[in-house]
């Protein structure tokens, strides 16, 4: 039998067992589920059920999992707009994958806006802390993780940003935050919100979840606006929604150098998972060595 890989690193077979597994236990029906995306998790829908199902891949922290579904669960119960989960037992633990389950709302074929973005994270950014345990932001942590785990790079491009890191490490001690610490979604962009039924949009997407600086995520958004063709209108819609533009701040140079850096060692430590991603990572290593701060990216 041949085996097809499906993106993520899963492969076709090993993907559909497992999912048939957990829908099985939670008394879903699998018959119909097609992949909706691909990347760290895959995430598949269940076309009759109307319900998403997320399969982490195997070596995935299960704590980690199980603490998403319960600071879900807890945003729920606060009001706060996210896509809610499925009501089952969760998560579910299917040969060391961790699967869990999400009402599924329909998308229209664009995006959510950056503005939309801007009041779910601005109460985010003011609610009070969850009785969870959450880990504390650290994106230089992150970026060293990464740099050990690439395999896929010239050892001249990993040690460029080795000493980055060193260098941005170094600046952002020197750095004093204005907005007051709190929770922080960690990778908020049009991709990790929905829309609704009612013009509105909810965050998804909370494996990053922690306690931090909102301006990591304000940079984020800049980030994702600039590199990914949604141009400066775009974002300015967004500052004025949420009410404070990062770009103005003495710490944005360090903040966006530090952002982009870990989002490319974050994909470049996952090119055995997506090898169709090095030209674009070597593109955007290398844009990142002439400063070249407008060079567009391609959406992994």
């Amino acid at each position: 039998m041949t085996i097809t890989p499906a993106p993520g690193g899963f492969d076709e077979f090993e993907m559909y067992q497992v999912l048939e597994r957990a829908c099985m236990r939670v008394g879903l029906d699998s018959r119909d589920a097609r992949l909706l995306r691909g990347h760290t998790n895959a995430v598949l829908l269940l076309e009759k059920e109307q319900v998403v199902a997320k399969i982490a891949r195997k070596g995935t922290d299960i704590d980690n999992v199980a603490r998403t579904v319960a600071f879900v669960r807890w945003l729920v119960e606060a009001d706060f707009p996210t896509v809610p989960l499925y009501p089952c037992d969760q998560p579910l633990i299917i040969d060391g994958h961790a699967v869990t389950f999400w009402t599924y709302l329909p998308q229209p074929e664009y995006p959510v806006a950056a503005w939309q973005l801007a009041g779910p994270l601005k109460v985010l950014h003011t609610l009070p802390p969850p009785p969870i345990a959450l880990p504390e932001h650290d994106n230089i942590r992150a970026i060293r993780r990464s740099l050990t785990a690439i395999t896929c790079l010239p050892d001249a491009a990993v040690r460029y940003m080795e000493e980055e890191a060193d260098r941005l490490e170094g600046t952002l001690r020197e750095i004093s935050f204005a907005l007051p610490p709190g929770l922080i979604q960690g990778d908020p962009q049009h991709r990790n919100a929905l829309h609704t039924n009612d013009g509105n949009a909810v965050l998804c997407d909370w494996d990053t979840i922690a306690q931090g600086q909102p301006e990591w995520d304000l940079v984020t958004v800049e980030v994702h606006c600039r590199r990914f063709g949604y141009g400066q209108a775009h974002y300015r819609a967004f500052a004025d929604a949420y009410g404070w533009d990062i770009r103005k701040s003495a710490s944005f140079s360090v903040l966006r150098d530090i952002r982009e850096l870990r989002m490319i060692t974050t994909n470049a430590r996952k090119i055995r998972y997506a090898p169709d991603s090095l030209r674009e990572i070597q593109r955007r290593v290398d844009g990142l060595r002439r400063r070249d701060g407008e060079l567009p990216w391609n959406i992994l």
